[in-house]
């Protein structure tokens, strides 16, 4: 398994295949990943399963996963935020980041595989996608969060979101060169996002008390070198639980391992390899003995919480975490090659 992901005293690539076995086995046969056994399923975690699908090698699960996405988008370009196990819509609404974020899944993918046939095949349920997505801008270029199905949409951005929309628009304008077609305005509209996450956080509406909107800026590389190291170390002691992990907000004692994982990627995206391998190694307690992983630990006593909950994304974190800070694959540089802009 020389190539998948191995950090010694970390996690082994024999440990990266377990994980990756424990995801594919709760995808069904229409491709659908679901957050576990007979769990709903999102599209930008059923995006961030295949990905990690895709380091381990598995690259015709993670096709039809892709494939999944293919049958399912709406013939405006979006998907519904939740789908039931039976393939029904659970949650209507359309979120501007659930939708962009298959751009990052096809150009990783493509970065993965080398798969030129599989790059024009998903183009146009990509460009379909984001092109929804920048047709809810307001007129400062920000993506509105989301909208129901047949109302006006919510009047404000993330800051979260906005950035993974961002990191969404870069991927997607790569890929765009991959089979030819140049979208320069991606390029455009995810400068613009970078500039606000950069110089005016104030646009988004306020959601500070959550880890992401912390590390998800220097994550997506809009908050780059000496800036980003320091806004990582600004804010460590409100997210950080030395040796445990990062909260999910910074208020309650609850360790999750997705955000202790992409809190490492966002030290990995700035060269930290040190920080991000000890992120995560501190998801360590949170592997069970098949390989999947527990969402959520809440300390003291480092129970799991939501109880008995171990979901398909949180591994999927784990995995893409373990490569960039390995930089095994070739995806690896979708989080980890940002030169300073």
């Amino acid at each position: 398994m020389s190539d998948l992901p191995h950090l010694p005293g970390v996690l082994s690539a024999d440990e990266i295949a377990e994980t990756a076995a424990a995801i594919e086995t709760l995808q069904r046969p229409d491709g659908m990943i679901p957050w576990f056994p007979d769990g709903h399923c999102d599209p930008w975690n059923h995006v961030e399963t295949a990905m990690a699908l895709d380091v381990a090698g598995r690259h015709e699960a993670a096709r039809s996963a892709y494939g999944w996405l293919e049958s399912t988008q709406r013939s405006d370009g979006s998907w519904h935020n939740y789908y039931a196990s039976d393939g029904s819509v659970k949650e209507a609404k359309l979120d501007t980041n659930v939708c962009a974020y298959v751009a990052t899944g096809v150009w990783h993918h493509h970065l993965r595989t080398g798969d030129g046939a599989d790059a024009h095949r998903f183009w146009p349920m990509v460009e379909r996608a984001l092109d929804w997505v920048l047709a809810h801008r307001r007129e400062d270029g920000l993506p509105l969060w989301a909208r129901e199905v047949d109302h006006q949409p919510w009047d404000y951005a993330l800051l979260t979101g906005s950035a993974s929309i961002m990191h969404a628009l870069e991927s997607g304008a790569a890929l765009g060169e991959v089979v030819g077609v140049a979208r320069a305005d991606w390029n455009d509209a995810a400068g613009i996002i970078a500039e606000h996450l950069r110089d005016r956080p104030h646009l988004f509406e306020p959601k500070d008390r959550w880890a992401m909107d912390w590390y998800y800026p220097v994550l997506v590389g809009a908050l780059r070198g000496e800036r980003a190291a320091r806004h990582l170390r600004t804010h460590w002691d409100r997210f950080v639980m030395e040796g445990l992990g990062v909260r999910c907000v910074d208020d309650e004692p609850w360790v999750t391992a997705a955000e202790t994982a992409e809190c490492a990627l966002a030290h990995a995206a700035i060269g930290d390899l040190d920080t991000a391998t000890t992120l995560l190694e501190w998801t360590r307690p949170h592997r069970d003995v098949d390989g999947a992983y527990w969402t959520g630990l809440v300390h003291p006593p480092g129970i799991a919480f939501p109880e008995g909950e171990r979901t398909a994304y949180t591994g999927a974190a784990v995995i893409l975490a373990a490569d960039a800070i390995a930089g095994t694959t070739p995806a690896s540089e979708i989080f980890r090659t940002w030169s300073d802009r």
